[in-house]
């Protein structure tokens, strides 16, 4: 099973899955990992300013190559999202799970041990 979270750092969950530059993908095999790693979101790969805006970033190829980044996936562990790519990511299968928790490494064992629930108020309307 691959888990994704939207990230700057790999380190903790981005709040908002469609500004995140990074989506790190750890794969988990009983229990444990055995796979982890750092994929670019195609719009953040030319700048450096992680502040920066990115007024195309809604738009439609953008959402394309970000859910293409995530096909082999099974799940998607974020902070919050859009109501667009809320139902874009469940159509594509994904089992989302929307949390408070910052620490990738504390969401992803509260999930494996099936402790980390879904708040759907952090789906937010665009």
């Amino acid at each position: 099973m691959k888990i994704a979270f939207p990230t700057q750092d790999g380190e903790t969950i981005f709040p908002h899955f469609g500004q995140a530059r990074f989506f790190k993908v750890i794969e988990v095999q009983d229990g444990a990992v055995v796979n982890t790693e750092m994929r670019e979101k195609e719009v953040h790969q030319h700048h450096d300013d992680e502040h920066e805006h990115h007024p195309h970033a809604h738009g439609g190829h953008h959402a394309h190559a970000m859910f293409d980044l995530l096909k082999d996936c099974q799940v998607l562990i974020s902070g919050g999202m859009g109501t667009p790519a809320f139902e874009r990511a469940r159509e594509q299968g994904l089992e989302v799970i929307l949390t408070g928790e910052r620490s990738i490494e504390k969401a992803l064992q509260a999930y494996l041990k099936g402790a980390l629930e879904s708040d759907l108020r952090r789906v937010h309307a665009h």
